[in-house]
């Protein structure tokens, strides 16, 4: 980790993140493995099934006290139809993906997540269950994602060393806790078109950047709704610019499917034609999370964030 050992030798962190930007400009060489122009990264999350059983989906919240007989099918169909046509698209064009896995969706549907992972894809932490991670105390928090990647392990053989909080959101702790626990990075911060690090204490943790606009939770639902149709087009425009900022300096684009909404046939359309779209372009590379850290814990040119305040 020789970058960590060149930022900690006392250069400021506004000095160090100034050069490091510096020399991303003057070393094309170092953007990416293979000369990429541009690195595309998918996250399929894979949660449905452990949803609390009050949540009400994408219909109106019942009374309390009456049994919701509709809301689990919709989730349910996240795990029959959603994740294993993902599966298939991916094989398709023959690109590995990030999948955020729910602990309990993983003890609830075992043969599935199994074999996301044998067909080469990443089991990244997502929780334990669907519970946010800023109202947990230090114990929980650190409880629950020891389970989580337990069982995750057990049923895929693969351990997580990557992390998405519920909705995004952490605890003045979740950093600490990831680190200590041997992750190597999270996806929770959206400052950045490109991998940065946070410094967590007298390291850091690597930040391979997540996506809201390019997400199908928010464009296909609420009103700001999307068809496939024009989902796809979004996607296309935002390839357009990352790919020709890619000549002169680093750049990532992600996008998010959760199992029950990109799965969907329309939508697995406008996922196909979207990467159909990309792969048309030279020098774009498709990359898990796990593989991007790894790349950049190999790199000295790599942004540095200013470390979390959460006092302001």
């Amino acid at each position: 980790m020789k970058f960590l050992k060149t930022v900690w030798l006392g250069l400021p962190l506004a000095i160090a993140a100034f050069s490091a930007s510096a020399t991303e400009l003057n070393n094309k060489d170092t953007f990416w493995p293979d000369d990429a122009q541009l690195v595309i990264s998918i996250s399929m999350q894979f949660e449905a099934t452990a949803q609390d059983k009050q949540d009400p989906g994408p219909f109106p919240a019942q009374e309390a006290g009456f049994p919701d007989t509709i809301a689990p099918s919709w989730y349910q169909y996240g795990m029959n139809e959603g994740i294993p046509r993902l599966l298939n698209l991916w094989d398709k064009h023959n690109i590995k993906v990030t999948s955020h896995m729910v602990g309990r969706a993983v003890e609830l549907n075992p043969e599935l997540a199994k074999e996301v992972v044998r067909r080469g894809h990443e089991a990244s932490g997502h929780g334990q269950t669907w519970t946010p991670q800023y109202s947990m105390t230090p114990e929980e928090e650190r409880a629950s994602y020891i389970k989580s990647a337990d069982i995750i392990e057990k049923v895929t053989g693969q351990r997580p060393v990557g992390f998405n909080a519920f909705w995004m959101r952490h605890s003045p702790n979740t950093l600490a806790i990831l680190k200590e626990l041997g992750f190597i990075y999270h996806i929770d911060d959206l400052s950045r078109d490109e991998p940065s690090y946070t410094p967590v204490g007298d390291s850091s943790i690597v930040v391979v950047p997540y996506t809201f606009r390019n997400n199908d939770i928010v464009r296909y639902t609420g009103s700001t709704a999307m068809t496939g149709k024009a989902y796809l087009q979004e996607l296309k425009d935002e390839f357009d610019v990352l790919y020709k900022e890619g000549t002169k300096r680093r750049r990532m684009m992600s996008i998010s499917a959760h199992d029950r909404l990109a799965g969907s046939p329309a939508r697995v359309k406008a996922l196909d034609d979207f990467i159909a779209y990309a792969k048309q372009h030279k020098a774009v590379k498709f990359m898990r999370k796990d593989d991007i850290a790894k790349w950049v814990l190999k790199k000295n040119n790599v942004p540095i964030n200013a470390p979390r305040n959460f006092n302001n």
